[in-house]
């Protein structure tokens, strides 16, 4: 593997990157800080700078996950209309595209956010994610598109469903013509359950 230089300041952000493609390569348990070292020809102390151990450098990787997730929500919030269904066609696929994109990084997210050593800040990151659904939820029923009733008992059920889609999209249960179609299906089924009585 070819071996790079880092200007002082990048090796942080270096060892992330290189991190993902690890994981997405070989898996969580191929990482090591000292193979991230090599690989980034540094010294093997070089990441303790940054990462106090390999739990650490699985944190950052999540969090940055739920970051990235969330900017992919939030813009396609800012892009839907303002119907709930609009608005909720854009999060149903936003999330199941990013689950495509990044599967391993998103079972990564999930498994190290429930972690009792997980940070708060991945624990928050976590926490905006089920609070973004909510607020999607809450609008709706404003709106008079959602169904009265505790924002919580809707949202997790939108959510988890989504989820469980999206984990059998990536895990390859699903052909990726499944996904294509299944999609809808999921999204009216999604809208359905959120419906006024």
């Amino acid at each position: 593997m070819h071996t790079r230089r880092y200007h002082h300041g990048d090796l942080r952000a270096a060892l992330l990157t290189r991190a993902e493609q690890t994981l997405r390569e070989k898996g969580p348990g191929a990482l090591s800080l000292r193979e991230l070292a090599r690989d980034l020809g540094v010294s093997h102390a070089a990441p303790s700078r940054h990462f106090k151990d390999k739990q650490a450098l699985l944190d950052a990787l999540a969090l940055a996950g739920f970051e990235r997730l969330d900017e992919a929500l939030t813009a396609s919030r800012e892009a839907a209309g303002e119907e709930f269904a609009d608005r909720l066609r854009g999060l149903v696929r936003a999330y199941v595209d990013f689950a495509l994109a990044n599967a391993e990084l998103l079972d990564l997210m999930y498994t190290v956010k429930h972690d009792p050593a997980a940070s708060e800040a991945l624990i928050a990151a976590g926490q905006r994610l089920a609070a973004m659904a909510g607020e999607l939820v809450a609008e709706g029923q404003r709106s008079g598109e959602v169904r009265e009733g505790p924002v919580d008992s809707i949202a997790m059920p939108v959510f988890t469903t989504l989820h469980g889609f999206a984990s059998f999209a990536v895990s390859g249960v699903l052909s990726a013509d499944d996904v294509a179609s299944g999609l809808d299906a999921v999204f009216a089924y999604i809208l359905r359950g959120c419906a006024p009585s």
